[in-house]
């Protein structure tokens, strides 16, 4: 049986992660990881067979946490999320970080807002400067308050 578009049978959720592109992706999974108690994925084993193998070469990985990871990408995902065995990739929530050339000089498309909730935004934006954020601005409309931050590489986001 063929599924059309549109049908039941077709309408499956869709796994997906966020990847943001940035100058140095280990440090910025490094801050994204202690801002959202992630973890950053271990690979290691994997990338270390891939090595072994003569499938990837040494120059494409680095030494981060003690372990090999690759040089120009890595994700953090949420502890509670099953992830591969084999490979140490999360299936669930995930951000995935990519080193790219050119630098941040725009404004982001998309965002991520995060909601420790009003009581303790003040301490959560204390601990993500602490982290190495930075305060924007305090926003207040339509009878909702939140703080406009930027990341170590400059990408907005606001805690809520």
């Amino acid at each position: 049986m063929t599924e059309t578009p549109g049908s039941p049978a077709a309408a499956q959720p869709v796994h997906f992660k966020i990847v943001v592109d940035a100058a140095d992706p280990h440090a910025q999974a490094d801050f994204w990881a202690a801002a959202l108690h992630y973890e950053v994925e271990d690979n290691g084993a994997f990338i270390d067979r891939l090595l072994a193998a003569g499938a990837a070469p040494a120059e494409l990985t680095v030494e981060s946490h003690g372990r090999r990871a690759w040089r120009d990408l890595i994700a953090v995902r949420h502890p509670e999320d099953p992830y591969q065995q084999d490979t140490g990739t999360g299936l669930g929530r995930r951000l995935l970080f990519q080193r790219v050339p050119e630098p941040k000089t725009v404004k982001n498309r998309i965002h991520l807002d995060l909601h420790p909730g009003t009581d303790r935004r003040a301490a959560e934006v204390a601990r993500l400067e602490g982290l190495g954020a930075s305060v924007v601005r305090e926003m207040s409309e339509f009878g909702a308050e939140w703080v406009l931050m930027r990341d170590p590489e400059g990408n907005e986001f606001c805690v809520h």
